[in-house]
Parts: structure tokens; sequence; C-alpha cells
């Protein structure tokens, strides 16, 4: 039997926390994620079947919905279900289970990283690293947009607290990012 050790998205053995000018950048890895569409011509099912599993209404175009699971809008009949990874380590296939059917559902938890952006000057940063309008964002808001050259997602959790959601492979280029654009305006 292998003896593996698992590690990080940036490949260390606990998540990687920079701090400058009053903001935090926290690599988030105990995440569990799963991409939830609507079959077509199941989409009224495929909603029902969601807000029964989120205990909650399905988000909304670009917003974010939180609760015992947490769900933001990817596009048409489209979420991201994101869940703490101790307590959902099969969301992917208990939300199969749920759906009956009437949604796909795919695993997402190594596609994706999450940093948490923390701090009183977030749209300081951000302003300068997306093209989304950072300080019109609210609570419960969620972009898919470009930062640095990759596809990723925006989410407002709060005035202070903003997640940012990359591909997985870009990890180390979306930390770079982030950090470089903190300690440059900061």
């Amino acid at each position: 039997m292998h003896d593996l050790t698992p590690i990080t998205a940036l490949g260390g053995l606990a998540p990687q926390v920079d701090t400058h000018g009053g903001v935090t950048c926290t690599e988030v890895p105990d995440v569990a994620l799963a991409s939830y569409a609507a079959r077509l011509g199941q989409e009224k099912l495929a909603q029902a079947a969601l807000k029964k599993v989120l205990g909650a209404a399905v988000p909304d175009v670009a917003r974010l919905v939180e609760a015992e699971l947490a769900a933001f809008w990817m596009g048409p009949d489209q979420w991201m279900i994101e869940a703490p990874l101790a307590r959902h380590e099969t969301l992917a296939e208990d939300l199969a289970n749920a759906a009956r059917g009437v949604a796909s559902v795919t695993e997402q938890t190594d596609a994706w990283t999450r940093f948490d952006l923390t701090g009183d000057r977030l749209e300081t940063v951000l302003e300068l690293l997306c093209q989304m309008n950072i300080r019109a964002m609210r609570a419960g808001d969620a972009h898919r947009g470009s930062i640095h050259h990759l596809g990723c997602f925006v989410i407002c959790r709060g005035a202070e607290h903003f997640s940012i959601y990359g591909p997985r492979a870009s990890a180390g280029s979306l930390h770079h990012a982030l950090v470089s654009e903190m300690k440059s305006v900061l």
C-alpha cells in the first residue's frame, strides 16, 4: 500500500496564508465541489431537487446561496455546489442520487482551488485584477470572469471577504497574481 500525504494546490502540507497591507490571502483546500446542471426539459424538476438538498432557494443569476451547503450560479440552469470536505466528501455522489436523473452532476473538488481574500481594502486589490465592478458587489454576488488570463469565479461573502475560485492546475499563477497585486497597491 502506498503511503501518500495530501498536499494543497500550492504544494504545501498546510494552506498558504499571505498578509500585506491589511489584506490576507488564504488558500482554502478543505472544500468539496460539484457542478450541477439541469438536463434539457428537466429544469424545474432539477431546481426542485437542488432546492431540497440545499434547504434554501436555488441561487438566481450571479448569486450565491449559503446554508449547510452553498451554491452559486454558473450559467443558465447550472450551479456549483460547495460544502465542507470533512462532512461532504461524497458530495457529487450525494447530489447525483438526489437529482434522480434530472440533472448532470460532476465532481469538481480537485479541478478548482479557492483563495479567500479578507481585509478592509479588498476592492483596491480586486478592481485591478479583474474586469468586474468590484465596488458594486454585495454579499451574495457571484460572478465569473478572468483574473491573470484565468477563468475564475469571484464571490462576495461580505464587505471584507471575497472568495476566488480558479483552476487548480494554475493555482500557483493565480496565487502569484493575487499576492503581487496586494503588494503593489497596498
